[in-house]
């Protein structure tokens, strides 16, 4: 049996004996850090930690200016785009048009009465204005009566205003051209939906007359706290002065058309709106011949005219009164009795709803007041309906009427008004 063998074996497992018990032996551990060595460990990472916190801020910080420029930028672009369209709409009307105002009224009557059973438009009104600047303005109303004008028709086309104002001062107006004259409550203010009635009262349309426009100059203002005053230097009245109608002052309005200018008239009111909702006031006007020259010297006759009212609204309950009265000089006027010409009414309303009012009104007036013979040539009128405004703006009316006196003409009469 060969013995080589076995003693090789024999060494080589000696030898991984001992190459085992080596590695079994502990290994010697690396000394720990010391105190110093681990504060200098932490100071350095805390450095570390803050630089990366400010790093985080700057960067925050970037993108809240960025935010904030992009929003900046996004405004001025929208308002850049505003101001483009509306320098596109300015440039595509003329500068005069913003102060330029267009309006008007107008009304259609049914009259079903003992005188007459007929519809019309009595009038269309439009009216323009313009606004040259802070302290000079226009105002002017054309009017077209009964729709048709001209040979054999029975409107007529007319200017009811045309005036340049001018503010002279705080709180005072001049004003020259074709003025309404300041006299009653709808002289001035007639639009249909601001009055009960399809028809104007009959006392303000025969006594003063209702609407009563001459050409000159005026004035206008407020000289206390709810007191205003107005003056006007105007053409005046020219009645005839022989028929049924001589001297009968409704008949003497010319409408400033070729007005004869001999004789002018003089009109001042005194006005008081210190409280809301009321107002009264007194006018008085005068004129040295209310013929304008005409015929003998002695059919010459000045005139004078005295009208007060009142206008109140409290709340749904209304009142309207007025009381006018002429006063005509010279022999011919009182022979046929014009001397004296009057008339007065009251008139109550109340309003059921905001839409819905009814009103009653007296009326008595006397185009001739100093007649003493026989014959009763005072006509009494009772009036009574309803109003209904399907808008502010916009009425339908219904009223009977009964009179008495010196005329019967009984009857009821529908209307349909607006302005805007």
């Amino acid at each position: 049996m060969n013995k080589k063998p076995m003693k090789s074996s024999l060494m080589v497992l000696l030898g991984g004996t001992a190459l085992l018990c080596t590695n079994a032996l502990p290994v010697q551990a690396a000394p720990a850090p010391s105190t110093e060595e681990l504060w200098a460990v932490i100071q350095t990472q805390q450095k570390e930690i803050e630089q990366l916190k400010a790093q985080q801020k700057s960067t925050d910080q970037k993108v809240e200016d960025a935010t904030q420029k992009v929003q900046a930028t996004s405004e001025t672009v929208e308002q850049t785009a505003q101001a483009v369209e509306q320098a596109q709409k300015t440039a595509s009307k003329p500068s005069w048009v913003d102060k330029t105002k267009v309006g008007g009224y107008g009304e259609l009557h049914y009259n079903n009465l003992e005188s007459k059973n007929e519809i019309d438009l009595h009038r269309f009104v439009l009216f323009l204005g313009h606004e040259f600047s802070d302290r000079v303005r226009f105002f002017s109303e054309l009017e077209v009566e009964h729709t048709q004008a001209g040979e054999g028709k029975k409107g007529e086309v007319s200017l009811e205003q045309a005036y340049l104002e001018y503010n002279f001062a705080s709180m005072h107006s001049a004003r020259a051209g074709v003025l309404l004259v300041p006299a009653g409550i709808i002289n001035e203010t007639h639009e249909p939906t601001t009055f009960y009635g399809v028809e104007r009262n009959p006392v303000e349309t025969n006594i003063i007359p209702s609407t009563w426009r001459e050409g000159g100059l005026g004035f206008a203002g407020e000289i206390a706290p709810g007191w205003g005053y107005d003056l006007t230097f105007t053409s005046g009245l020219k009645t005839p002065t022989t028929g049924s109608n001589a001297y009968k002052i409704r008949n003497g309005r010319t409408s400033v058309a070729q007005a004869e200018a001999d004789s002018g008239a003089l009109t001042g009111r005194i006005k008081w709106t210190g409280l809301p909702g009321v107002e009264l006031a007194a006018a008085l006007q005068y004129q040295d011949d209310l013929t304008q020259g005409a015929g003998a010297p002695d059919a010459s006759s000045s005139a004078t005219l005295l009208e007060t009212h009142a206008a109140i609204t409290r709340g749904p309950w209304g009142l309207r009164a007025l009381y006018a009265r002429w006063d005509l000089d010279g022999d011919t006027p009182a022979a046929i009795g014009r001397e004296e010409q009057s008339g007065w009414y009251i008139e109550p309303s109340y309003k059921i709803t905001p839409k819905l009012g009814l009103f009653a009104r007296y009326n008595e007036w006397d185009n001739s007041a100093g007649a003493s013979g026989p014959g009763n040539t005072e006509i009494r009128q009772i009036d009574a309906g309803l109003n209904y405004w399907l808008h502010e703006d916009a009425v339908l009316k219904f009223d009977i009427q009964n009179q008495s006196g010196g005329a019967n003409d009984d009857g009821f009469n529908l209307g349909v008004g607006y302005q805007f």
